[in-house]
């Protein structure tokens, strides 16, 4: 993908690094009132967290990472200009969400959250989250190679923040897979705009579609697949979701086709 030189986002926050105390007091009490408001005992959430109350320290951050910032910072610019034009269009109003980097523990609106989980969207703050780290995972351990696969990464994540912002917001696998179309609109219309699509991207982009199924997670996990269990879809869905959106390039498609 060709990225270099190009826009950056304003949006990026970086707390990778940050160590000790993770949250204020005023953190940990809205904590546990959204705690609390999602049928949570707000006492469990204050003894889990009552630890981690304090001011924070900065820890060296991994010099190897700049490029991916910065690939990054480009990616969330990219999907502003594509969700702003597309919500103008339709006489709406895209507000841009931030892009929290961090490393190892993050506390957001949604609770705590290791990097084990991946990149995630939390509605509550409308920000998204994402440990650099997993690009390594993506590409070492499901081989899922190429920046183009990161940027769908991130694509999909500020698919679910769309969602959000239309009201989609049931948790199912059709709202996983609509991500994953949105995601595809997002390829559709960057490339329609800018041209920035080098040979193998749309391969990359599929490839990590199809390393992050359900049923292939299960199976690198030496365990059965069982469809009921499926979060996000299998590997066929999440491709045929996300060619979908990059061959329509139409959002409404999306929203139709995965309700």
């Amino acid at each position: 993908m060709l990225w270099k030189n190009r826009r950056s986002s304003g949006n990026i926050v970086d707390r990778r690094g940050m160590s000790g105390g993770t949250m204020g007091v005023g953190t940990l009490i809205v904590g546990a009132i959204i705690y609390t408001l999602m049928g949570g005992n707000p006492l469990e959430y204050v003894a889990y967290n009552a630890g981690n109350v304090g001011p924070q320290q900065q820890q060296q951050v991994n010099p190897a990472q700049d490029d991916a910032k910065k690939f990054i910072s480009v990616v969330l610019a990219d999907t502003e200009d594509v969700w702003n034009e597309i919500f103008k269009a339709n006489g709406l109003t895209y507000r841009e969400p931030k892009l929290v980097l961090f490393s190892n523990m993050i506390d957001s609106a949604c609770g705590r959250a290791s990097s084990a989980v991946g990149p995630f969207y939390c509605p509550e703050d409308q920000q998204v989250y994402l440990d650099l780290g997993f690009f390594s995972q993506l590409s070492k351990q499901l081989g899922a190679e190429g920046d183009f696969a990161q940027a769908y990464v991130v694509a999909h994540e500020i698919g679910h923040h769309v969602q959000h912002q239309l009201g989609f917001n049931k948790p199912s696998v059709n709202l996983e897979l609509q991500a994953d179309c949105l995601a595809g609109v997002w390829a559709n219309q960057t490339q329609r705009a800018k041209n920035v699509l080098e040979e193998g991207d749309a391969e990359e982009a599929l490839n990590a579609a199809s390393a992050v199924g359900d049923d292939t997670l299960q199976k690198a996990a030496g365990r059965e697949v069982v469809p009921d269990s499926f979060t996000h879809g299998s590997s066929a869905q999440r491709l045929t979701a996300f060619k979908t959106g990059f061959g329509k390039g139409n959002a409404q498609t999306c929203l139709d086709s995965y309700r």
